[in-house]
């Protein structure tokens, strides 16, 4: 397993460029006429909006690992700050 130091800036960047991928993947449909273009000038809109869509269940899915580490270390984060503030506030107490 990878080392948990930095899963939030991993997980961001695995799941960028599954989105890269995707628009990737969709802009190669469009190009041979697979996946219908946008109207006007919003072909580029429509192949971002797509790529959004596709990308977004697929890092659902593919990225649960990386997720549930991320989750761990912000759980982790939270946790530790809670009690700084807890023991923060006892010494307040004691002082008053």
């Amino acid at each position: 397993m990878s080392s948990p130091r930095f899963a939030a800036l991993r997980y961001s960047l695995y799941r960028f460029g599954l989105f890269l991928v995707c628009f990737g993947v969709v802009w190669v449909l469009a190009y041979f006429k697979i996946i219908p273009l946008g109207v006007g000038n919003s072909n580029t809109i429509w192949l971002l909006l797509l790529a959004i869509v596709l990308s977004a269940p697929l890092s659902f899915v593919l990225l649960r690992r990386q997720r549930d580490v991320m989750s761990a270390q912000i759980s982790a984060q939270v946790d530790r700050q809670k009690m700084r503030l807890a023991e923060n506030r006892s010494q307040e107490d004691s002082v008053a």
